[in-house]
């Protein structure tokens, strides 16, 4: 069985071939600067490439030269499109709606759509790349929804509600929905497995870092609680977002500098975080790099990142009576070797340990960290989102004989 994992943005297609015979990736890439101008990187499994400018209008565009590629040229893994199974498709937000992963119809198309205003940069792509893919894609070929929010629908009430007035939840389902929730079930699913016990038995805090972060508290396999919020602006310190913020300080700097809702949200969502702290750079090696030169702006936002998740892992602890493992995950959990060594130092209280010649150097492999006698288990798990959609939607196409 062959199947298609396709991600979009809103400006941008990302694509995985995927043989579940074995799970390997037989081609992958990227259509990029959709609506812009346009650009198409693909490589095969075999390290054949194929790199082109673009005219990318819409998705729609996007879905038939990823086709083309996929089926013609140099670069062709396919004779055609009847050959893959089954698309899966990441969804950001399926708010309390969905719960699972979901067959795509129009309706449920529609649906996400009307979500939009829960993700406004998520949900609208995606919704235009399903259609997209429905005009290019054989109406035979069953399509797959995978949503990152339902792996957090086991939050109890307590977690997911804010101290807001009921009225905010009834009337407008402003609640913490969580994110990134494909890549903590993917990781704490491999953490179970590498230890060779069930998930069932384990309490684990997940903390996925990279340009956008978030932890979460896994506890017999299932979140309940988690750091990204009613969007994924909250928690701690990311690239550009400011994370977790006193909700009247954004209004007053919003009266103060006479921005509108939207303009506020834009400030919050890109102007902050890494790059506002610093004034240097959204990526975490930048900011690493200027502080280790000298930069106390880009130090402070280092170490701001460390004390948060700092924070969430002795929380999350305690909310869950204890703690078996933690894992580092996402562009910088699995490469920073610093910021895993500050995360953890000043932790034995807690039972975490960590075995500093196993961590330092250590990037992107599936390994162990914490010290022989160390009470709690560290790990650095590389997150494979896009296989776990594969196996989803491997999983629901099966079980639906289709």
């Amino acid at each position: 069985m062959k199947i298609l994992v396709i991600n979009a943005g809103s400006s941008s297609l990302k694509y995985q071939l995927i043989n579940m015979e074995d799970e390997s990736v037989i081609a992958k890439g990227n259509c990029d600067r959709i609506g812009i101008d346009g650009h198409i990187k693909h490589t095969t499994f075999d390290g054949r490439k194929f790199e082109e400018d673009c005219t990318f209008p819409t998705h729609t565009e996007a879905f038939e030269k990823l086709v083309e590629v996929l089926t013609t040229g140099d670069a062709k893994v396919l004779d055609s499109m009847s050959e893959i199974s089954a698309v899966g498709h990441r969804i950001v937000q399926g708010a309390e709606i969905f719960d699972k992963t979901t067959l795509v119809t129009d309706e449920v198309i529609q649906q996400i759509d009307d979500l939009s205003e829960l993700a406004p940069v998520h949900n609208h792509p995606h919704a235009l790349a399903l259609r997209a893919c429905k005009k290019v894609i054989p109406e035979t070929t069953p399509q797959v929804v995978v949503f990152d929010t339902a792996f957090h629908q086991t939050m109890p009430e307590k977690a997911y509600m804010y101290g807001m007035p009921y009225e905010c939840y009834e009337k407008y389902h402003v609640r913490k929905y969580g994110f990134h929730g494909t890549s903590h079930r993917f990781v704490t699913q491999a953490l179970a497995d590498a230890l060779g016990k069930d998930i069932k038995d384990l309490k684990i805090v997940s903390c996925h870092l990279g340009n956008g972060s978030s932890i979460t508290a896994v506890q017999d396999g299932k979140s309940i609680d988690t750091s990204m919020g009613f969007t994924p602006l909250d928690g701690v310190i990311m690239g550009t977002r400011c994370g977790s913020v006193d909700a009247s300080a954004v209004t007053f700097i919003a009266d103060k500098m006479h921005l509108s809702p939207k303009e506020m949200s834009d400030y919050l969502n890109k102007k902050s975080g890494f790059l506002g702290i610093s004034g240097i750079s959204s990526d975490n090696r930048d900011i690493t790099d200027a502080a280790e030169h000298g930069d106390k702006k880009a130090k402070l936002a280092g170490e701001m990142l460390r004390y948060e998740i700092k924070k969430y892992i002795g929380s999350y602890a305690a909310v869950m009576n204890g703690l078996d493992a933690v894992i580092f995950t996402g562009g910088i959990g699995e490469n920073s070797d610093d910021v895993r060594a500050d995360v953890c130092h000043n932790m034995e209280y807690l039972g975490i340990k960590l075995d500093d010649s196993v961590n330092n150097g250590l990037r992107g492999k599936l390994a162990r960290i914490s010290a022989p006698d160390s009470k709690v288990e560290v790990w650095v798990v590389p997150t494979n989102e896009e296989l776990l959609i594969a196996r989803d939607t491997k999983s629901l196409v099966e079980s639906l004989g289709k």
